[in-house]
């Protein structure tokens, strides 16, 4: 990873429905373009996004998508309207970011959930992508929230029935997702902050293949917690607003766009296949399976490639 890197430039994009997006912009204002989408929904984008791009060959955009990080109004608060916080509004929020920092290409960096908005944003915007680097990468179909919600109890499963659990007895027979939404909405704070609890254990223990991992830190944290449960939710009972398959069926948009799918082949979050579709789909794309990695670039032979893709691109 580069050196620790502070921003030159900082703002609040008013992007209308009564939300303002914080972005910021490091390394060279001269350097070629890119932008990070984090994932979750709702994670926020971290410091050590800007480590994967050498400053002085790269112009990094980050973003904290609607509602949560530093953008606002922040949907940890309760009663904050989630009906204008869709994958189709994230989408233009973008482009009204890009078309104000005068950006005419830019590369996508994006993982996990940031690998389905950056693949939809492509798709909707190819003109306006240079290349994509994704990592972890989903496509959040119904097919898929069913399996870390359910099926995934096969592999998990004194955690699984301790996350089904957390859910009233006549609701466990269906949709798990619908069903935490809702208790994330309830009138009553300590059914929300329960609910935030257990859906981010549940987060924390599909992710973990190997001993000795670590909780995430960030599930400390009551407000986090809440953002988080809050927008993966709500994304995800909708299968982010996208017909099913429409990100494989039109990734022949992306024809002539270089792009760099890195996953983990041990990823039980997202089964790799999602991954090897889209390259078969997706023509000149490159995959690369990382053997015993999980989910996410804590293994550091994903954080390498990841590096290695940026800084090819960096170099042409």
């Amino acid at each position: 990873m580069y050196p620790p890197i502070e921003p030159y430039e900082t703002g609040m994009l008013a992007v209308g429905d009564g939300n303002e997006v914080y972005w910021e912009v490091c390394g060279n204002p001269d350097g070629k373009p890119a932008v990070v989408l984090h994932g979750g929904p709702g994670s926020g984008c971290t410091p050590g996004w800007r480590r994967f791009f050498d400053p002085a060959a790269y112009r990094v955009v980050l973003v904290d998508q609607r509602g949560c990080g530093r953008s606002t109004p922040h949907a940890s608060e309760f009663g904050v309207d989630l009906s204008v916080n869709t994958t189709h509004h994230l989408i233009r929020d973008l482009e009204q970011l890009r078309e104000q920092l005068g950006i005419d290409r830019w590369l996508v960096l994006g993982g996990s959930w940031g690998a389905t908005l950056g693949l939809a944003y492509a798709e909707a915007h190819p003109d306006a992508v240079s290349e994509l680097v994704l990592f972890s990468v989903t496509n959040t179909t119904r097919r898929e929230v069913e399996w870390i919600t359910r099926d995934m109890g096969r592999v998990f499963p004194a955690e699984w029935a301790r996350f089904r659990d957390g859910v009233p007895p006549d609701r466990r027979d269906g949709s798990l997702v619908d069903a935490y939404a809702d208790l994330l909405a309830d009138p009553d704070p300590a059914v929300r902050e329960q609910a935030a609890r257990d859906w981010c254990r549940w987060e924390d223990s599909h992710v973990a293949v190997h001993a000795g991992h670590q909780p995430d830190p960030r599930y400390d944290d009551a407000r986090f917690r809440m953002v988080f449960a809050k927008l993966v939710t709500h994304y995800w009972r909708h299968a982010a607003w996208l017909p099913d398959g429409q990100l494989m069926h039109e990734a022949t948009e992306l024809a002539g766009i270089p792009g760099v799918l890195v996953h983990g082949r041990l990823d039980l979050s997202g089964p790799s296949d999602i991954a090897w579709q889209l390259a078969q789909v997706w023509p000149g794309a490159e995959l690369y399976l990382i053997d015993e990695a999980g989910h996410g670039t804590c293994d550091p032979r994903m954080a390498d490639t990841v590096l290695a893709a940026l800084d090819r691109f960096a170099e042409a």
